[in-house]
């Protein structure tokens, strides 16, 4: 149906549309008005001035103090730039000459040293503390959290940054703000930077420090002409990289919160002569000095970084669960029930944190500790365990089938959950009246350290309740242990430690005990030690879940 409109209706109705767009842009307009109100506060009604920042800063007689530091580290070309920047810069009330001084004496002696220009104290502490890329004006309104140029955070108000006076705002210059301050801005170190600082924890940041390189970053660079098809950066940035702080914990990283437990020098000197024995390769090992110095010193730290992320409060009062702890998933997968990297009532006597030194850094805390709290045997020095069905690490079948078989634990089963993984390695002799030899690579294993080496046997139930025994003889086996010795040679002990296995069940030999090795493959891709079983009963049938090494000084219920 159609529908007609008069000239007086379409009238009408145009009237109406006039009036409601009127107060519509009426109240558009006021909110604009209001809004340019206080964004003309951003710049207290002062209009841009010609020149640069650097300009405004070397005219000003009270800032005679802060221009010197400043051009003698080369800032005076930065701030001349085409960058934008805001500019914080204290007086010559909050900066003496004789602070001055001391500042450019101990730039120029890190700069002879060789150290960077962004690694320099004077620049990252004081300079880049004092100065921000970008504009960031100040209204009424200004309650923002900006981040220095040293990636700092600092609380910018109305009238304060970080909590210092702002004596005069806002001045708009070519290639950004200029503030000045009543006060010089305190410098806040994060967790990695106070370990450098501190003349206690200095043997812990040189380690650390060493895996650290600068990246370009062609995206936080300033680019200028092109020379030969090269571009020529005005402004070059690099970025710190280090893998070992990437692998255990962003403690350089302003944007994340840490905690980390830190033994002093004298303590850290003490662990690495009691860890380094652990770490002994055989001589034919590549990179073998390397690995002992990096992973003595890792086995150390290992459990030390702690990101509150994971632990928030309530629950970092129970447990503290450091980065390299795996998840419960994780120790099913390795076999593990034990949860390595993961301390209980940490606040508690006794507990990690106890007795430690609080030190608040700007991205979280280090405790300092002269007597380390933390056992190796709930870091590093773990039960290693091998599956029978984990034919990789298979490294001898003699007079036995091949392929092994694999058979399932299932559902119902009364021994489901029971075998690790619910299953295990079937080896068959090959003929009846064969005596078979099954051998693993065991890797992760350390020097030095005594282990009790265990072999669980699983009953032919296990695969299928209605299995039977393929002969009645009782199950005796024997072991050995072959190793590389000092030069890389693998030995070849004789089989001996003669041991009964129940077959009606479930049944965990004792293999060996106080087994100390010579060598160590902790971290390598190929182990340097073996374990291989014989069975001494012909034509008997060895059902394997799994063979663990755990260190003898474990109590039992480990």
């Amino acid at each position: 149906m159609t529908t007609k409109i008069n000239k007086r209706q379409w009238m009408n109705g145009m009237r109406r549309q006039i009036v409601q767009s009127f107060i519509f842009t009426f109240a558009f307009t006021a909110a604009l008005i209001s809004c340019s109100d206080d964004w003309n506060d951003h710049y207290d009604a002062s209009t841009q001035s010609n020149g640069t920042v650097w300009q405004a800063i070397a005219s000003q007689s009270d800032l005679s103090n802060f221009a010197r530091v400043a051009k003698a580290a080369g800032y005076d070309q930065l701030l001349s730039g085409s960058q934008t920047f805001t500019v914080f810069a204290p007086t010559d009330a909050a900066l003496t000459s004789a602070q001055a001084d001391d500042l450019v004496s101990d730039y120029q002696r890190q700069q002879a040293a060789g150290v960077r220009s962004d690694d320099n104290t004077v620049v990252r502490q004081f300079l880049q503390n004092h100065i921000a890329l970008y504009r960031h004006p100040v209204s009424s309104l200004t309650n923002d959290s900006i981040s220095m140029m040293n990636d700092k955070y600092a609380l910018l108000t109305s009238s304060t940054l970080a909590g210092r006076p702002l004596l005069t705002t806002n001045a708009l210059y070519n290639n950004g703000l200029l503030f000045t301050l009543g006060s010089q801005l305190e410098y806040f170190p994060n967790v990695f930077e106070y370990l450098g600082h501190d003349s206690d924890l200095d043997s812990v940041y040189q380690f650390l420090n060493s895996y650290s390189v600068y990246e370009f970053n062609d995206a936080k660079s300033v680019p200028g002409e092109i020379v030969d098809g090269q571009t020529v950066y005005l402004d070059s940035v690099s970025d710190l990289r280090n893998s070992v702080l990437q692998s255990y914990g962003l403690i350089n990283s302003e944007d994340s919160t840490y905690w980390m437990l830190c033994p002093t020098n004298e303590e850290w000197n003490r662990l690495v002569g009691e860890y380094e024995p652990y770490f002994n390769y055989p001589l034919n090992t590549s990179k073998r000095d390397s690995l002992i110095h990096a992973n003595t010193r890792l086995a150390i730290l290992g459990g030390a970084f702690f990101s509150r992320t994971v632990n928030p409060d309530v629950a970092f009062q129970d447990s503290a669960v450091s980065t390299l702890a795996p998840s419960a998933l994780a120790r099913t997968v390795l076999g593990s029930d034990y949860p390595y990297y993961t301390y209980y009532k940490p606040f508690d006597q006794g507990g990690i944190f106890s007795g430690t030194t609080d030190v608040v850094c700007s991205n979280g805390h280090v405790r300092k500790s002269s007597a380390w709290p933390i056992s190796k045997y709930e870091t590093f020095a773990q039960t290693v365990r091998t599956e029978g069905e984990r034919i990789m690490q298979q490294d001898t079948l003699i007079n036995a089938v091949d392929p092994s078989t694999t058979r399932e634990v299932l559902q119902g089963n009364p021994y489901y959950n029971k075998v690790s993984g619910n299953s295990y390695i079937e080896v068959a002799p090959e003929t009846p009246t064969a005596r078979v030899i099954v051998g693993y690579q065991i890797p992760g294993l350390l020097a030095k350290m005594k282990y009790d080496i265990y072999a669980v046997f699983v009953p032919a139930t296990a695969g299928d309740t209605l299995a039977v025994e393929e002969t009645t003889k009782p199950l005796r086996v024997t072991c050995r242990i072959r190793q590389a010795d000092q030069n890389g040679v693998m030995t070849s002990p004789p089989f001996r430690n003669a041991k009964s296995v129940d077959t009606s069940t479930l049944d965990a030999v004792l293999m060996m005990s106080g087994v100390e090795l010579t060598t160590c493959s902790y971290g390598l891709s190929d182990a340097t030690t073996k374990f291989e079983i014989q069975s001494n009963t012909d034509g008997a049938t060895l059902r394997l879940d799994c063979i663990y090494f755990k260190p003898s000084e474990l109590s039992d219920n480990r």
